[in-house]
């Protein structure tokens, strides 16, 4: 199996159709298990935190991700919480580049948070 965490995000073309449903759950089945499917468009999790400061912390570490790979979520920040919402809006739905963007989400939080997860 491959390490999602460790590929880069490949741009797609508008031409490139949006992943189906049986090419999304083996995806899906390589991260963590608190990542969801909403309505095959886009994936949505939520990171618990201690509080405000690490929250912060781990929503910088997730923009930083962000342009490294010039894919961008929707990331939502509160008190302890950090919800991030991904799906390639070229196409409009889920591309592989949003699992691997999701790997590396969860691959930093582990690192910044080992106990937290």
């Amino acid at each position: 199996m491959r390490d999602l965490a460790a590929a880069k995000c490949i741009p797609c073309t508008r031409d490139t159709p949006p992943l189906t449903a049986g090419e999304i759950e083996p995806l899906l089945a390589q991260l963590n298990s608190d990542w969801r499917v909403v309505d095959a468009h886009h994936l949505e999790r939520e990171y618990r935190l201690k509080n405000f400061a690490d929250a912060l912390a781990f929503t910088n570490q997730v923009g930083e991700i962000a342009e490294a790979e010039f894919h961008h979520p929707d990331i939502f920040l509160a008190w302890g919480r950090v919800k991030v919402t991904i799906w390639t809006h070229k196409i409009n739905g889920l591309s592989e580049a949003d699992f691997v963007f999701s790997a590396k989400c969860d691959r930093a939080f582990e690192t910044a948070t080992p106990s937290e997860s």
